[in-house]
C-alpha cells in the first residue's frame, strides 16, 4: 500500500504503481495526479482495516507530508510511534545514547537561539530543527563568534519555508545543537523485513564542496560504494533496528564513517526512501532494479549479479537547491539547456516549479569515474551562472 502526497511524485514511481496495480489510498493529492481507470485508489477506511487486519502491512509513502494521515489514522498501529523515534532528532538521539555516551547534543526552542550561551558547547556542532528536511535551516557552527549570524540566518531561512511544509515535516518550534561527526557521509535506502532483517537497497555517497557545506547537492552511487560498504553498513543499521524496534518499514538513513570505519547515525526518514523521488529512482538507473517493488514485494537484491558490468561507472542524482542569493519570484527564466551541456551522459532533467520551491529542478546523470570533473563543477556553483536576465 502507497500514500501519495505532495509536492511531487515521479513518472516512474506512477508507472511503478500501475505496473504493479499497487494500492493507493485516496487523498485529494493521489487522486488529482492518478487515473482511477488505470489506478488501484482505495478508501481511507479500506486502508485502515487492512491495517487492522493485518498488523505487519506494508506501507509506503514518497513523501513526509503524509506523516499527518498516519498520525490521524492508524494511532492503533505501531506507525505513529516509529515516526515521532526518528523523525524528532533529539528523541533519535536519546534512543541511541548508550550507544554513542560521548555524543554532545541539546535541544533548544527556537525562540531561545538568540539568548542560548554556546560558548560551552563543543566545538564545531551543528544546528538544525529538530524535525527537519532537505537540509533547511541545517548550518555549521566553528566557534562562539559566528553563532548571533547563523541565529539571524536561520530566522531569515525559517520565514522562507516554515510554509512550504506541515509541522510534522518542517516545524521550526525546536532545534538540536550536536557535535560534527567527522568522516565521509553516506545515505542508504533501506527496509526491515519481517523479522526486523535490514535490506539494503541503495548506499549513496554524499559529496560536499568544503566542510562549510551543508547542502544536499550531490549524490553519488556505483559499484565501489556498494560493495565496499555493503557489510558493515547491514551490521550497523541491524543493530539500530533492535534499538528501535522496527520491521516491516521503509527507511532512508543518513550517516557518517570516520577514519577509523566507525559508523555513526545523523537522522533516518521514516516510512520513504530520499525525497522528492530522487535515490529510489536513482537506483533504477544505477542498478536496475526497482526499490519501490523491493520493498513491497519484501525482494533482496542480488547485488553481485546486478553490478557486474558496472566496473567504472558512477551514478548521480544532483539537487538544484536554488543557491543564487535570489528569491525564486526574482528570477525570471533557468538556462536548463545550458545547465545540461556541462553533463557528459545526462539521464533526465526533472524541473520544478522555483518560484515556489527553493529549488530549480533534479538532475540524473551516469559519470565515468574518471571524469568526475562536471560533478565537482555544479557541486561549486552558486547556479547564477544559469539564471538569464
Amino acid at each position: 500500500m502507497i500514500l501519495l502526497e505532495g509536492p511531487y511524485v515521479s513518472d516512474f514511481l506512477k508507472q511503478t504503481i500501475k505496473n504493479y496495480r499497487i494500492p493507493v489510498v485516496y487523498t485529494s493529492f493521489s487522486a488529482k495526479i492518478l487515473d482511477e481507470k488505470e489506478h488501484q485508489l482505495i478508501s481511507t477506511a479500506d486502508a485502515v482495516k487492512r491495517v487492522e487486519r493485518n498488523p505487519e502491512q506494508l506501507i509506503y509513502t514518497n513523501s513526509e507530508n503524509s506523516i499527518h494521515w498516519v498520525e490521524q489514522n492508524l494511532p492503533f498501529s505501531g506507525f505513529p510511534e516509529k515516526i515521532n523515534m526518528f523523525k524528532n532528532k533529539v528523541r533519535f538521539r536519546k534512543l541511541l545514547r548508550d550507544k554513542y555516551p560521548e555524543y554532545f547534543f541539546k535541544g533548544i526552542p527556537f525562540h531561545e537561539l538568540s539568548t542560548t550561551d554556546v560558548s560551552g558547547f563543543t566545538f564545531p556542532f551543528i544546528i538544525k530543527p529538530a524535525v527537519g528536511f532537505f537540509s533547511m535551516g541545517v548550518y555549521k557552527v566553528d566557534k562562539p563568534e559566528e553563532w548571533p549570524d547563523i541565529v539571524a540566518r536561520i530566522t531569515e531561512e525559517v520565514a522562507k519555508v516554515q510554509n512550504l511544509y506541515p509541522k510534522e515535516v518542517f516545524d521550526s518550534t525546536e532545534f538540536i545543537a550536536e557535535e560534527c561527526i567527522d568522516g565521509t557521509e553516506y545515505a542508504i535506502d533501506c527496509y526491515y523485513n519481517a523479522d526486523g532483517k535490514p535490506v539494503i537497497l541503495n548506499i549513496m555517497k554524499h559529496l560536499f564542496s568544503s566542510d562549510k557545506d551543508m547542502s544536499d547537492r550531490v549524490y553519488i552511487t556505483s559499484k565501489e560504494i556498494i560493495l565496499s560498504n555493503l557489510d558493515s553498513m547491514g551490521d550497523f543499521l541491524k543493530e539500530m533496528g533492535v534499538s528501535a524496534g522496527v520491521k516491516n518499514f521503509a527507511a532512508h538513513v543518513e550517516v557518517r564513517i570516520n577514519d577509523d570505519g566507525h559508523i555513526v547515525p545523523i537522522e533516518v526518514n521514516p516510512m520513504r526512501f530520499g525525497g522528492w523521488c530522487t535515490t529510489p529512482d536513482l537506483a533504477w538507473y544505477a542498478h536496475g532494479f526497482n526499490i519501490y517493488e523491493y520493498f513491497l514485494s519484501q525482494k533482496e537484491p542480488d547485488w553481485n549479479q546486478l553490478l557486474a558490468n558496472k566496473d567504472g561507472q558512477v551514478f548521480s542524482v544532483v539537487v538544484l537547491d536554488n543557491s543564487t542569493g535570489r528569491e525564486g519570484k526574482q528570477i525570471p527564466e533557468f538556462d536548463y539547456d545550458r545547465l545540461m551541456r556541462n553533463f557528459e551522459k545526462p539521464l533526465e532533467l526533472r524541473k520544478v516549479d522555483y518560484r515556489s520551491y527553493p529549488l530549480f529542478g533534479f538532475v540524473f546523470a551516469q559519470t565515468r569515474s574518471d571524469q568526475m570533473d562536471e560533478l565537482t563543477r555544479i557541486l561549486k556553483s552558486d547556479l547564477s551562472e544559469y539564471i538569464l536576465n
